[in-house]
């Protein structure tokens, strides 16, 4: 069969590309590297759709939760993996959770019924020249084809070691406590600043030492550390003082509200813990240098002690493993093309989504690309409004390129409701806009017969 789409990658974002093309009619390769005698150092079997750790798809609520908006949104598109959880689907309260082995033998099942669709069992070392292709090989991309990547991006455009510093909801830190400045005022307000006096500042110091942490798995425990993305406990290992000479500096940082209230600390904090904005809304706020491999529960419980975030919600915590993935917003166009190659669209965890749910629906988007690119249609974007889309436009330029890393679907990056909504009432007014707008949205897609 000669195809028209090659999708390379049978986990959950190309299995779920593979669906919507195929489903459409559209003859595909879907190129599996499991099978041949190799896998990755996390996959256990050659089943397509693995997952390879947790059974857990996360919230199933579609009122009030994003990634169960994502869940509602997949469900309307027809998406494989959606259909395939509902029959493998075990008791996990409001969460949507299966049975990994039924879960990926009933994708395969299915995509094995396509007539369009050709399964191959193959290594590819490298992208292809021409012709239609997806890249959904994940974050543990095979050797050889990285280096082919990287070849055609630059490779410090991939990271091969992830280092993630936690992001908080803007709106949920007290800003009578900390304030908006840049250091010796250069640049404009560009950082939310929070101040701690020396007493707080040894006290969090010692509970960045003694916090539970986590460790490396198997194939990650002789990947070094870099210099510029040191876990924030390591460089605290170094000596009391470290942390105020890096991260935490707090020279050229006035506090205002220190200055007007006669302080016992003075105007000038003993250190500052900074968050810089992580992307075009302003919505999600990236706490600077704090990389961590603490534990996501010792996270929280520390960094609430920072001054000014004690009631922080957090989009993303910290953590610290090997992964490869692309810096998205600046190599992708907006119909996730490969601006370089643009015959060469990438979907999955490759492109920085984090996630089965979010890699499923990069891949479900990225089908729905190449078959309108095929049938000569324009391409309708799903509104920002929209779980898919925030999430699509978050990855294709929204999020900030200089500090891009993985991330899941949340609210902070839908555009905010209007300000007359109260906060109780906020994540219901997110999803019922989303809804709407989804469903006028998807009414204009043309869909298998």
């Amino acid at each position: 069969m000669t195809h028209q789409v090659h999708i390379i990658g049978g986990g959950l974002a190309g299995s779920e590309a593979a669906w919507q093309l195929a489903r459409r009619g559209v003859r595909v390769r879907l190129s599996e590297m499991r099978g041949t005698g190799e896998r990755s150092p996390a996959h256990q079997g050659d089943a397509l759709a693995e997952l390879v750790c947790s059974n857990s798809f996360r919230s199933d609520d579609d009122t009030s939760n994003a990634v169960g908006l994502l869940h509602h949104e997949m469900r309307r598109c027809d998406s494989l993996v959606m259909a395939a959880a509902e029959v493998a689907k075990v008791p996990a309260g409001s969460a949507l959770a299966v049975d990994r082995d039924v879960f990926s033998r009933e994708v395969e099942r299915r995509l094995a019924a396509l007539p369009s669709l050709e399964i191959v069992r193959e290594r590819v070392n490298a992208l292809p020249a021409d012709g239609l292709t997806i890249v959904a090989t994940g974050p543990l991309t095979a050797e050889a084809l990285a280096h082919s990547i990287g070849a055609a991006t630059g490779a410090e455009s991939l990271a091969f070691f992830d280092a993630i510093a936690p992001i908080v909801h803007r709106d949920s830190i007290d800003m009578d406590i900390a304030w908006m400045a840049a250091r010796w005022d250069k640049g404009g307000k560009d950082y939310v600043n929070c101040p701690m006096s020396r007493e707080q500042y040894e006290a969090f110091h010692a509970g960045l030492l003694a916090g539970e942490k986590t460790e490396f798995r198997e194939w990650e425990a002789n990947t070094p550390y870099f210099e510029g993305c040191m876990p924030i406990e390591v460089m605290a290992s170094r000596g009391v003082e470290t942390l105020r000479f890096g991260p935490m500096k707090p020279v050229g940082l006035d506090n205002p509200h220190w200055a007007t209230t006669e302080h016992p600390n003075g105007r000038w904090a003993y250190a500052v813990v900074q968050l810089r904005q992580d992307n075009t809304l302003g919505t999600l706020w990236n706490m600077v240098g704090f990389q961590t491999k603490l534990k996501h529960a010792e996270q929280v419980r520390l960094f609430r002690t920072i001054p000014g975030l004690e009631n922080a919600e957090f989009a993303r915590l910290g953590g610290l493993h090997r992964n490869t993935f692309l810096n998205s917003p600046r190599l992708l166009d907006r119909q996730l093309r490969l601006k370089a190659m643009p015959h060469i669209r990438f979907a999955g965890q490759i492109t920085g989504c984090e996630g089965y749910v979010e890699s499923a629906a990069v891949g479900l988007i990225a089908g729905l690309m190449a078959a309108d690119e095929l049938a000569g249609r324009d391409w309708s974007p799903p509104p920002r409004t929209t779980a898919l889309g925030a999430l699509l436009s978050h990855i294709t330029g929204d999020a900030d390129a200089e500090t891009y890393q993985p991330m899941n679907v949340n609210f902070g990056l839908f555009p905010p409701p209007d300000a007359s909504v109260k906060k109780k009432q906020r994540k219901q007014a997110y999803t019922d806009r989303a809804k709407a707008d989804f469903g006028e949205w998807w009414q204009k897609e043309p869909v298998p017969a």
